[in-house]
């Protein structure tokens, strides 16, 4: 059950990528998003049926990893008590200018150290020219080109200690956890969470390096199977983060009293995509890079390979 409905939806996710203008090709060439601001050094990207002015911000940096998540409360009095506490919590930064369409902003942390935004006011999209869609309850124009993702699906965080964060993000912020991975020592190496009815928007899953502040992916939906198909062919993502395509219909939360699904080790062993094992690199790679580390033996690396 979840302790508060204050967040609507996870609004934007920025990227650090230390290949700037080639980053910026894939996701417009491929991905099919559009650049609607530059902001400083940063470029701010929509998918095609964003109702917000963009939800990717693509920033230059000299290595790759995740800057700043956005989430949206309900309204302004949601806004109010999430701010009182996550105060509360003595994770918070303050308020902050908000992003470009976004009104007043506060900034905060999670336990492990990855930088949050929670704000309301927000600015609509209003499609130009030939942008305009042929639905008015569209945002903008599918694109013509690349796989055309459709929006921000859900950001899945590397942890040190991931349920340092479930407990943040559930008990702080009011999602509602959905799935879990557990260990047979009882430790919990992956947490998926929700703060709408898709079957999550934030994922924790076990940083085996033992670093803090690490992404794992950032996932975007896409109208069909095909466009997933198609991205195979097409993906190379040079900044260095890992992007993740998923259907846009899949895994919907709609029972009022779901319950809490658990994965066993003896689960994951059979394995997920299609009974197969998934590549080691989905296990190891986290962003920004780290260079040494050693790999605890009874926690084994963890990803979001339940899509």
């Amino acid at each position: 059950m979840r302790s508060n409905r204050d967040i609507a939806q996870l609004g934007y996710v920025e990227l650090f990528t230390p290949t700037f203008e080639e980053s910026t090709r894939f996701f417009t060439d491929v991905l099919s998003m559009t650049p609607v601001e530059t902001d400083g050094d940063s470029v701010c990207l929509r998918t095609w049926d964003d109702y917000e002015l963009f939800s990717l911000k693509l920033t230059a940096r000299a290595e790759a990893g995740i800057g700043r998540v956005g989430v949206r409360a309900v309204d302004e009095e949601a806004l109010s008590r999430r701010v009182d506490e996550i105060e509360a919590s003595g994770l918070g930064k303050g308020w902050v200018a908000g992003q470009p369409g976004r009104g007043a902003t506060y900034a905060f942390a999670d336990p492990d150290g990855h930088d949050w935004e929670i704000y309301f006011e927000t600015e609509r999209y209003t499609a130009p020219g030939t942008a305009i869609p042929a639905l008015k309850n569209q945002a903008q124009r599918r694109p013509n080109h690349g796989i055309g993702v459709r929006r921000l699906d859900h950001v899945n965080f590397l942890a040190a200690d991931v349920e340092a964060s479930r407990d943040f993000v559930t008990s702080v912020l009011g999602a509602q956890p959905t799935e879990q991975i557990q260990l047979d020592n009882g430790a919990i190496a992956g947490i998926w969470m929700t703060f709408s009815n898709k079957g999550y928007d934030v994922v924790y899953t076990n940083d085996w390096t033992k670093t803090r502040g690490r992404l794992h992916h950032v996932a975007f939906a896409v109208d069909q199977r095909e466009d997933i198909l198609r991205g195979a062919d097409l993906f190379l993502e040079q900044g260095g983060n890992r992007i993740e395509t998923v259907n846009a219909g899949a895994r919907l939360v709609l029972a009022p009293d779901w319950e809490l699904i658990t994965w066993t080790e003896a689960d994951r062993a059979k394995g997920q995509a299609w009974g197969l094992k998934t590549i080691e690199s989905f296990h190891t790679h986290g962003t920004p890079p780290v260079t040494q580390a050693v790999q605890s033996p009874q926690e084994p690396p963890q990803g979001d390979d339940d899509d």
